[in-house]
């Protein structure tokens, strides 16, 4: 169990300093609110790319009878996993508490009087 959870550690530590990037930089060009947004919106994607490669990889070594890339690839699909399901709580607790964010306004196009 210990071996396993020094493999994941980097992912991890990756995951995390990608977060403090984004929501810092994010946070000093616009606002606190809209860097939310974006870690939220952006970190649902990573996580699912990421998931999806980490499932892939698992059954691409059960299929080859690799056990150890199969323990690494299943310990990672499980990290990002559930770093997901946190992404998906904290946007449910975000709209939950700023509904504006719910739905964006449609941009539609001036029309033009004709004189």
């Amino acid at each position: 169990m210990i071996a396993r959870l020094y493999r994941i550690i980097p992912l991890i530590v990756l995951l995390a300093l990608v977060a403090l990037v984004v929501y810092f930089v994010v946070s000093y060009r616009s606002s606190p609110n809209r860097a939310k947004e974006v870690l939220i919106k952006s970190f649902t994607w990573l996580t699912g790319i990421l998931s999806g490669f980490f499932a892939i990889a698992s059954l691409y070594a059960l299929l080859e009878r690799n056990y150890f890339a199969l323990d690494i690839a299943a310990s990672f699909l499980v990290v990002t996993l559930i770093a997901l399901g946190i992404v998906l709580v904290c946007k449910a607790v975000f709209l939950k508490h700023h509904p504006q964010y719910r739905k964006k306004p449609m941009r539609t196009e001036k029309k033009r009087r004709l004189r």
